[in-house]
């Protein structure tokens, strides 16, 4: 292949990855980014500049994100580190780039229990981007979002809920009440919501968002996979164990059969399935289940993570019990 004919195979590869990332496809993705370093490296000095230049930085951003999409959350941890240093350094640290990965080190810390740093992260994103974009711009809705999602993984429903409801009045009045992007961000909200006890609330809006995932995604879609999880969250909330269950095993299904047996995306829905197994009394399957999800996490995230220590206290709780 030419230099002249690099450059546009160079940012196909760049255009089809951020399509496969968006579709949930990491390793479909992971293979084009790697392709298109791989390409970029046969390049002279000359065109690699052309054809790469902060496209550089964004490569390497997304295969950290195709990285952590599979569950390997080290070796997208150490990319970033790297890829970020260098981002700042050739683009100065209040640059678009440099937003956008601290965005994907904030989800990055998200996943693995790292949360204040990745607060620390979001928050620096959304500074520069509403330095850059204004206060209502699709970018600022998403680390709205993303920062509502980090609350409560914490825990934190209620400090979460604000930033998850600025993301949907933005969402809404750039988009309208129907399209993906306020659904998207309108379940999360809910979640949040659920969290804050205002369970009608959370049920009418994620079955609202469900309605347009179904549409949009189809029925075997991740975004379905994880309303349903919340559905069941808030059905487990009222004490309907029975349709929690019902909710929660599906979403599990839908979650393996997207991103197989062993991907630490499971576990909150494990974990929760296996808290209403213990309160309907199947002792023996729900300890099967708090320990799939220390298997899961324990060489994954931080010891401190809320989903690791829920399941590690179930199971030593269920000793007890056990005598």
């Amino acid at each position: 292949m030419t230099d002249d004919e690099r450059v546009p195979a160079l940012r196909t590869a760049l255009e089809r990855a951020d399509r496969a990332l968006k579709a949930g496809l990491a390793q479909e993705a992971e293979e084009l980014l790697r392709q298109a370093l791989a390409t970029a490296a046969h390049s002279t000095r000359e065109t690699r500049t052309v054809a790469l230049g902060v496209w550089d930085f964004e490569v390497r951003g997304m295969l950290a994100a195709a990285w952590r999409m599979q569950g390997k959350y080290r070796h997208a941890g150490l990319l970033l580190s790297l890829t970020l240093a260098a981002a700042e350094r050739a683009t100065g640290p209040s640059s678009l780039t440099v937003a956008w990965l601290c965005n994907e080190w904030g989800v990055l810390g998200k996943y693995t229990g790292d949360f204040d740093a990745a607060e620390g992260h979001y928050l620096r994103a959304l500074e520069i981007y509403e330095e850059g974009f204004g206060p209502d711009h699709d970018t600022v809705a998403m680390v709205c979002h993303n920062l509502g999602g980090l609350a409560h993984a914490r825990g934190d429903a209620r400090g979460g809920e604000p930033w998850a409801a600025r993301s949907v009045e933005i969402r809404t009045r750039l988009h309208g009440p129907d399209h993906v992007l306020t659904a998207l961000d309108t379940a999360a909200w809910a979640a949040l919501l659920e969290g804050c006890g205002r369970f009608e609330e959370a049920e009418h809006r994620l079955r609202r968002a469900l309605a347009v995932f179904e549409d949009v995604f189809g029925p075997g879609s991740y975004d379905v996979a994880v309303t349903l999880h919340n559905l069941a969250a808030v059905q487990h909330r009222r004490g309907e164990l029975g349709s929690a269950r019902s909710s929660y095993t599906d979403s599990l299904g839908l979650k393996e059969r997207l991103l197989g047996t062993d991907h630490p995306d499971l576990a909150p829905t494990l974990v929760n399935l296996a808290a209403v197994d213990e309160a309907e009394g199947d002792l023996d399957r729900s300890l099967a289940l708090y320990e799939r999800v220390v298997g899961l996490l324990q060489r994954r995230v931080n010891a401190t993570h809320p989903t690791l220590k829920a399941a590690r206290g179930a199971l030593d709780r269920l000793a007890v019990r056990g005598g």
